[in-house]
């Protein structure tokens, strides 16, 4: 049986299983509710991965129970004790998810089986029907604030904040003294508000200083709008309105955001901590001073390599370079710790954390937040290759194939990344001194993309050696 279930809509539904759908809807309707059950279990059988017929089954269910005892199941008999589950779902999580669909057919709402139910789907890679499940909880025992926070942290994994901070709402209506849902709330809609402003799409330091040419700025994206002199006349425009009141939050916010269209790192940091400190602490914009103050520091950095590398002789200016990387590399450092500190949860804040980490060169630090990173799909192919390298750094080259190896099982067509993966995976071969799954490696990228790196030097001179 396989271990990853696809999760189907009702157009992927094969014929004859279409056809007990469409009754078990009708059932629905007509009010006979343990028909519609029983027609929604048949449909999960063939298709455990649609999620429309396990919520019709609840649906049912619910509506069944009400005017009942919770203990009177629709089929009967007593209840199925859940204590065997958590064991058959490690090894047929499958099956486990059937035989809780006929737990939950008693009490739909029922905390454990639903959590099982979770932790089965989680298993399956079925992430939809994972976050239902706790939903379910959600709308029928919102007071169990455990499993709440719990489906808060699965949509943060799924990078879904907005989502994630609807449910730290809901928790702190339950329990107003719960601080990590205070916190999870306002870092989550902060999180929510840049993804919707895509601030994130910004590369970190180091990529600048890889190449300057990599780094496409998310900031630079209306630049066209207007022109340079035309920034220079709204400018000048609203610091007289500026000089006329400076307490006005929405003039502040208007010349911060100038500036960093116009690229001036250090006065859009100035402008947005100044919007930070007027807005009664908006966490967005804190969020925001921090990164302008990034590329301040970025940008800083940059030219000062530029100076060092147009002159390798100058001595001094290598050093000042190699300072400022220092310390720029330990602020990196700190600032991801107190980002993980306000929300322990979010696999993305982790993922940061763990590379501002690799940067320090404090790989055995940085592997236990990269490994926690890894429940985040949407970024686990690049917390995967970030792992690969980091046990690279400490010499442990089976370990770091085993994460590369995991990485490519993931991708599919040979993109940008999946060359990465395989060259770095090439070059840990090579360490090993395995050359010919090194050359395997290589070749797979020099099948489809001639010019990557010096893939193509590599694996001729393999032919004439």
């Amino acid at each position: 049986m396989s271990d990853d279930l696809t999760e189907v809509t009702e157009p992927e539904l094969a014929t004859n299983i279409k056809a007990l759908w469409l009754k078990a809807q009708s059932a629905y309707e007509m009010r006979n509710y343990t028909y519609a059950v029983s027609l929604c279990h048949a449909v999960l059988k063939e298709f455990p991965g649609f999620l429309d017929a396990r919520k019709l089954a609840r649906k049912s269910a619910a509506a069944e129970m009400i005017g009942k005892k919770k203990k009177k199941g629709l089929f009967g008999g007593s209840s199925l004790s859940l204590m065997k589950i958590p064991s058959t779902g490690k090894k047929d999580p499958e099956g486990a998810m059937m035989t809780l669909e006929k737990e939950l057919v008693k009490d739909p709402f029922d905390a454990q089986a639903n959590d099982l139910l979770f932790d089965c789907a989680l298993r399956l890679n079925m992430l939809n029907t994972a976050a239902f499940a706790l939903e379910t909880v959600r709308k029928g025992a919102p007071e169990n604030t455990k499993l709440l926070h719990k489906l808060a942290e699965h949509y943060l994994a799924r990078d879904l904040p907005q989502e994630a901070a609807d449910v730290y709402s809901d928790i702190v209506k339950q329990d107003a003294t719960d601080i990590d849902a205070v916190k999870g709330s306002k870092d989550a809609t902060a999180r929510a508000s840049m993804k919707k402003q895509k601030w994130e799409e910004a590369q970190s330091f180091r990529d600048v200083l890889k190449s300057g040419d990599e780094s496409a700025d998310v900031e630079s994206a209306n630049r066209a709008a207007m022109t340079a002199d035309q920034m220079q006349e709204k400018l000048a425009q609203l610091s007289a309105e500026y000089e006329q009141d400076n307490q006005n939050l929405a003039l502040v916010k208007q010349i911060a955001h100038l500036y960093e269209q116009m690229e001036r790192w250090p006065d859009a940091y100035s402008f947005y901590q100044y919007a930070f400190d007027l807005s009664n602490k908006d966490v967005a914009l804190q969020n925001k001073a921090a990164y302008m103050k990034d590329k301040a520091s970025e940008f800083e950095l940059s030219e000062l390599k530029k100076a060092s590398d147009a002159d390798p002789d100058n001595a001094e200016l290598k050093q000042q370079y190699e300072q400022m990387l220092s310390e720029r590399t330990s602020e990196q450092v700190a600032e991801a710790k107190a980002r993980v500190e306000r929300n322990p949860t979010d696999p993305q804040l982790r993922y940061e954390l763990g590379l501002a980490l690799y940067n320090a060169g404090e790989h055995s630090d940085a592997i236990p937040h990269l490994q926690q990173a890894t429940r985040n799909p949407h970024i686990r192919t690049r917390v995967l290759l970030l792992l690969g390298r980091t046990f690279r750094k400490k010499n442990m080259h089976d370990l770091a194939i085993k994460q590369l190896s995991d990485a490519l099982a993931d991708l599919q067509g040979m993109d940008g990344t999946k060359k990465e993966v395989l060259y770095e995976k090439g070059l840990i071969h090579e360490d090993m001194g395995d050359a010919e799954s090194a050359l395997d490696s290589f070749k797979q990228i020099y099948e489809v993309d001639y010019g990557y790196r010096d893939v193509a030097k590599r694996v001729e001179e393999s032919y004439t050696a």
